[in-house]
């Protein structure tokens, strides 16, 4: 056999949501009925406006995209307010990013920063590359960063820190004081996964001019309604974007998935109606939940909550089970490090799916 490297012997595989179609075949469920509570989706569905550019633009599917992505680079910025020098693109919705940060500053033995729980894909992409994971704290149930622990855990080969902000698996934003001190005290760089910034009204941008040390890490795939078509973007200082774009896949982008992209970012009346309602499911989801004395909720600025479930002595899995034989989808948590086995992640959904969520869990924690 031929020989694999030993990142990829030992690489422990990504555990992803489970789809539609395996809760269908398991269960026996009608796929139109099936709720889908468990990926951070936008509930509202794609944009009309991107749903009709793709299937002007899909007779065109044997043609090569644009390299250069400069139209859809041009709205990226316009939208995150900085300039295009400033911005990369990605597909694979962010991920790509993080694969292309691991080749432009992870050498095999360099060390990344992880507070957790927070979004298992950083250890899992630059792991690949050779990185060593150092796991700082974020404190339960406070539901912070421990700050302390970030700084704490900083050393010479120190390369890489991830701030999730609003963090995922539990909503709470990090404080802009707590960045700024990370920022101020070390070299590496510290990427601020904003993934969620659009449900919080939160962001950082403008800290990019004043730190060459910041990169900032977004995605089409949640407010912007394209999961479907994985798409990313990060925004740094020019020098470093440069250096990003000299690794990075030179067409890893479709062209159907372009032009997704430049409609979705530029139809601003769909952007403020998934905001309004997201942040309206959320915090009629928050309500609800904490009516129920066995469950316990966090407080989110993302478009998902956190419940702990341990005072209905179910797991997440068993409680995950029962949700899906009713055909809802939550997220069990108990894959993330740093969680134990009784909590699971609630994503918004319509209001509809919301009700029948809130009937559903009362039925089985009763």
């Amino acid at each position: 056999m031929v020989k694999i490297k030993d990142t990829v012997k030992e690489q422990d595989p990504y555990i992803p949501g489970r789809s539609i179609k395996e809760i269908v075949e398991q269960y026996g469920l009608d796929k139109d009925e099936i709720i889908k509570l468990g990926s951070n989706e936008n509930p509202l569905g794609t944009s009309p406006r991107a749903v009709e550019a793709v299937k002007n633009e899909a007779k065109f599917m044997y043609r090569y995209p644009e390299s250069d992505l400069k139209e859809l680079t041009k709205d990226v910025a316009a939208y995150s307010g900085v300039s295009p020098e400033q911005v990369i693109l990605g597909g694979d919705g962010a991920d790509e990013i993080l694969d292309i940060l691991g080749k432009t500053l992870i050498e095999p033995g360099d060390e990344f920063i992880v507070p957790i729980p927070s979004y298992m894909y950083y250890e899992f992409t630059l792991k690949i590359h050779g990185g060593v994971p150092i796991y700082a704290n974020w404190d339960m149930p406070e539901n912070v960063l421990n700050v302390g622990s970030v700084l704490e855990s900083i050393t010479p080969r120190t390369r890489i820190i991830f701030l999730c902000t609003p963090n995922n698996p539990t909503g709470a934003l990090i404080d802009r004081r707590d960045i700024l001190t990370i920022l101020e005290n070390t070299d590496a760089l510290v990427v601020v996964d904003e993934a969620y910034f659009e449900f919080s009204g939160v962001n950082n941008v403008d800290l990019i001019s004043k730190y060459d040390n910041l990169f900032i890490l977004r995605t089409f795939s949640k407010i912007l309604g394209l999961a479907g078509m994985r798409i990313g973007y990060g925004i740094s200082n020019p020098q470093f974007i440069e250096y990003m774009k000299r690794v990075k896949p030179v067409f890893s982008l479709t062209r159907l998935s372009q032009i997704a992209a430049s409609a979705s970012i530029n139809d601003q009346e769909y952007i403020e109606k998934s905001t309004a309602l997201s942040i309206e499911s959320r915090e009629y989801l928050y309500r609800e939940i904490s009516k129920i004395p066995e469950l316990d909720v966090y407080a989110s600025k993302a478009n998902y909550l956190l419940v702990d479930i341990r005072k209905t002595e179910m797991t997440s899995k068993l409680m995950s089970e029962e949700l899906l034989k009713e055909g809802i989808i939550v997220r069990d948590c108990s894959s993330f490090r740093g969680l134990d086995d009784y909590w699971i992640r609630v994503s918004v959904g319509t209001m509809e799916e919301d009700e029948k969520f809130i009937d559903m869990i009362r039925k089985i924690v009763k």
